[in-house]
């Protein structure tokens, strides 16, 4: 429910008001207008009526909000997100890019990655220490000892590190230790993980699960919000489809959806959805029209003795190339948007809120 006050009301009445949606266990979330101000009421409003709102003095209306994300949405929350990790934004016209390997496979591998990528403009620093894997033969990351190598990183390069936790028994040290806690796409619905790293206060970079609707993406960042202060990044990485040509479909029509439903920031994996790395260039440059606040892009010294994800792995130079490709079409679209043209997809700021308001290289893989 959003109850709107009236213009004039008195700052006692609306403490009075405030005081006794908490009392109903509720929590008054205030929504500052142009013209207007409201309340909010975020959690279980099914045994609230409106009579009782209407009650006070001081309310003008209460209007029902259908969409079950109260804290992801955007009704109670109608400006952009900007996630602030030591400095570096993401959201809000704030464009980031996450990289680095699939997983950390040694010192002299993730200092080396993460060397080259800083040096091609990379601003966060991605790797993973747990490793979800299908198979249980397959290699399951170094644990504890990769998140000592990232901080090794991290020291020599001054990129904040994202890395993916997989069990709450590792809250304590993520908190410690990481910039950015990343929630792979098979726990997104793991409720009571989500929960524990949402009381972190720690960024939070939530992936969509493969068979995921968007709505149920923004209920699991509902978990995480509600939970504590920690502040969500989504990451759209390809759902499950019949097609078998790519390892993913890509959902790139999301990035749209997702910014008219919710202030939160969205990114896109190009790797993980696709799944062949001569396919991460075209799909980044998309998902950089079709509005994304940033990308998550793996790239590994040698993919093709890669451990863990080598086919979608580009390579240092690759990288580097794409990035020019990325700053290139950045500029191209705030300039567009500089002379009143609009983005070629509306993304962030452009997007009508009314509704909420009332090519592929040859295979050379040394390249």
């Amino acid at each position: 429910m959003i109850m709107i006050i009236k213009q004039g009301a008195l700052p006692t009445q609306i403490e009075e008001l405030k005081a006794e949606v908490m009392s109903w266990g509720l929590t008054p979330q205030e929504i500052v207008g142009e013209s207007t101000f409201m309340l909010g009421l975020v959690g279980d409003t099914s045994g609230i009526s409106e009579e009782a709102l209407m009650r006070h003095s001081c309310v003008e209306r209460v209007m029902k909000v259908s969409e079950p994300y109260k804290l992801a949405g955007r009704r109670f929350h109608p400006p952009d997100t900007v996630v602030d990790v030591a400095g570096r934004l993401i959201g809000g016209g704030n464009f980031a890019v996450i990289a680095g390997p699939c997983s950390v496979e040694s010192e002299q591998q993730i200092l080396s990655v993460a060397s080259d990528v800083a040096l091609s403009g990379a601003q966060f620093l991605r790797g993973g220490a747990f490793k979800p894997r299908t198979s249980p033969y397959a290699f399951q990351g170094l644990g504890v000892e990769g998140l000592e190598l990232l901080k090794v990183a991290r020291e020599r390069t001054g990129l904040p590190i994202v890395t993916e936790i997989m069990s709450p028994e590792y809250v304590e040290i993520f908190t410690r230790d990481v910039d950015v806690i990343q929630i792979g796409a098979r726990n997104m619905q793991n409720f009571p993980l989500l929960t524990e790293v949402g009381r972190t206060g720690k960024p939070v970079l939530l992936k969509r699960g493969p068979s995921c609707t968007i709505d149920e993406l923004l209920m699991a960042a509902e978990y995480v919000l509600s939970a504590g202060k920690s502040q969500v990044i989504l990451c759209e990485r390809g759902i499950r489809t019949f097609e078998t040509a790519t390892r993913n479909t890509l959902d790139l029509s999301a990035v749209p959806v997702i910014k008219q439903k919710s202030h939160l920031p969205v990114i896109v994996d190009p790797s993980h959805g696709t799944g062949h790395w001569s396919l991460v260039a075209p799909m980044a440059l998309a998902a950089v029209a079709a509005g994304a606040d940033g990308l998550i892009i793996e790239v590994h010294n040698q993919p093709e003795k890669a451990l863990c994800d080598g086919q979608q792995s580009i390579t240092p130079q690759r990288f580097e190339a794409l990035m020019g490709r990325i700053n290139h079409l950045l500029a191209v679209l705030a300039d567009d948007d500089a002379n009143g043209n609009g983005a070629l997809a509306e993304g962030g700021a452009n997007y009508d809120r009314a509704n909420f308001d009332g090519t592929t290289e040859p295979d050379r893989r040394t390249a």
